[in-house]
């Protein structure tokens, strides 16, 4: 993710922050130093900020390392104001498999909440004359009750939160995954709506949280449906097989009149027939920026090389297209470079399916149109 630094890496996965995570920290630090006057107070606000996205970090992982049981690794775990995000592969196949790896997340927290208000207890430090909050009180107490607030909000049942995951996996036991999926995601959107509606008289920040519950569940609801149109179908039959590669010797400012002569975006990097790299546009533009138009193509490459056989299904390879390494992945068959993939002709080849009547359902014809128009 854009704008993310690693802070380390936990039981092989890399742990990152996003930029706009300190936007939270300054803005608590801040609001509790107006309030209070003392800096020792904005300083324990923040500590205590620091110490809940820790127990959240070990939310993530508990997602994490319960996939991986099922041979599912996680890319990576980025902090966010909103919370953290793990970033799996895939999702697992199966209802129970799903189901686990949803309840391991609220389970961790439960966890801590259990064993860190026992540990308290046990020690003589819990101080039962003052109300549970999450606001005020002595600080482990407080690191309690936020864990079991979590455990209790990431229930919900509504995508993108843990609980929107739990409720399909019950719902695919019974019903098709697509269906299961699609009435999740509804169960979802009433709920945000209200949220919403609750958050306009109460409290604003219900709004966004609902803001995000909508676009979340409709979301999940279009790329399940587009996994499923796209469940059998091989990458030969979606792929470019009309485009320009170059070599790595070659100027970005040819690169640049390729891009200017037709709508090719993206250009698969070949040397003595061999596919060693994609210029993205993205690296392309940013290149061109830095004054670099003489400089040769290998220069501008992204780092990882990531290709797909003509064979694979699209179902598969529409996870690499969607993770944001990459806006293009070449097509190789027996190692020579066939087809270029991308999201554009991906949703291209779903929304003429759709018009020939083979898939034929509106959920189809939307993924189609979010994917063409997906972020770049």
């Amino acid at each position: 993710m854009k704008w993310s630094w690693k802070l380390g890496t936990v039981a092989g996965i890399g742990v990152f922050v996003h930029a706009t995570f300190f936007i939270l920290v300054v803005w608590i630090g801040l609001a509790t130093w107006a309030e209070s006057q003392s800096l020792a107070t904005a300083l324990t606000a923040i500590a205590f900020v620091g110490a809940l996205f820790g127990c959240i970090v070990l939310h993530e992982l508990g997602h994490a390392l319960t996939a991986r049981r099922y041979d599912i690794p996680t890319r990576d775990i980025t902090l966010l104001p909103i919370g953290g995000v793990a970033r799996l592969e895939r999702m697992p196949d199966q209802p129970r498999q799903e189901l686990a790896v949803a309840l391991a997340g609220p389970a961790v927290n439960l966890v801590i909440a259990v064993g860190l208000g026992g540990l308290l207890v046990a020690l003589g430090a819990w101080d039962a004359a003052v109300a549970p909050s999450a606001m005020e009180g002595p600080f482990a107490q407080r690191l309690v009750v936020v864990n079991l607030l979590l455990a209790v909000f990431n229930l919900v049942p509504a995508f993108p939160m843990d609980g929107g995951r739990v409720l399909r996996a019950l719902l695919a036991g019974r019903m098709d995954y697509v269906a299961a999926t699609q009435v999740a995601a509804n169960v979802g959107q009433a709920l945000a709506f209200v949220l919403g509606l609750v958050g306009l008289f109460f409290n604003p920040f219900l709004v966004f949280i609902a803001l995000f519950v909508w676009i979340g569940a409709a979301a999940e609801s279009n790329l399940v449906a587009m996994r499923s149109a796209l469940a059998g179908i091989p990458v030969a039959r979606a792929m470019l097989r009309e485009f320009r590669v170059l070599d790595p010797g070659d100027t970005l400012a040819h690169a640049a009149s390729l891009t200017l002569r037709g709508s090719q975006k993206d250009f698969p990097v070949v040397r003595d027939g061999a596919v060693v790299g994609v210029l993205t546009q993205r690296e392309l533009l940013g290149a061109l920026a830095r004054g670099n138009a003489e400089a040769a193509v290998a220069t501008a490459v992204e780092g990882e090389l990531r290709v797909a056989d003509s064979h694979e299904m699209l179902e598969g390879v529409l996870s690499r297209l969607h993770d944001g390494r990459g806006a293009a992945i070449p097509v190789t068959h027996e190692g020579e470079l066939v087809g270029l993939l991308t999201l554009d002709n991906v949703g291209e080849f779903l929304q003429i399916e759709a018009a020939l009547g083979k898939q034929g359902t509106d959920d189809v014809a939307t993924a189609a149109r979010d994917a063409t128009a997906g972020p770049r």
